[in-house]
C-alpha cells in the first residue's frame, strides 16, 4: 500500500488556471487573461449601464474588439463612440491593446412560446 505525499514544487506541481491560460494565449498570439478580464469583466463600468444593456463585447481579434449591438441604432452609436472607448480601454489596460472596434448587429432572439399539447401549428 502506498503512502500519500503532497506534490513537490517541481514540474509536477499544479499551477494556477490563469497562468496556464496566459501561457496558452501567448502561444496563440492572444492577449493575457488580465486583458480579457478587464474588457469582459468590467464592460458595464467602462461603457456605462445604458450602453452595456444594448452592446456586449464578443471577441478580441488581434487589436480589434468585436462587439454585438442589439439594434442598428446602437451599432451607429458605437461607430461614434469607438475611438473614445478604445482610448479608455487602453488607459485602463495600461497598454495599446485595442486599436479599433468592430460592431455587429445581433438582435436578441425572439422568444417563442412552447407549443401546447394538442394545439395546431400556425400555417407556414
Amino acid at each position: 500500500m502506498s503512502t500519500w505525499r503532497p506534490l513537490t514544487t517541481g514540474a509536477d506541481a499544479p499551477e494556477a488556471l490563469s497562468t496556464a491560460l496566459d501561457r496558452l494565449s501567448r502561444r496563440l498570439g492572444g492577449p493575457s487573461s488580465a486583458v480579457l478580464r478587464t474588457i469582459f469583466g468590467r464592460w458595464e463600468e467602462m461603457v456605462g449601464p445604458s450602453v452595456a444593456t444594448h452592446v456586449k463585447p464578443v471577441a478580441l481579434r488581434g487589436t480589434t474588439l468585436v462587439v454585438a449591438a442589439d439594434a442598428p441604432a446602437w451599432a451607429t452609436q458605437m461607430s461614434w463612440l469607438g475611438q473614445d472607448l478604445a482610448r479608455r480601454l487602453n488607459e485602463d489596460l495600461g497598454a495599446s491593446v485595442v486599436t479599433s472596434i468592430e460592431t455587429r448587429v445581433r438582435p436578441p432572439e425572439a422568444r417563442r412560446k412552447p407549443q401546447e399539447k394538442g394545439a395546431e401549428k400556425p400555417p407556414e
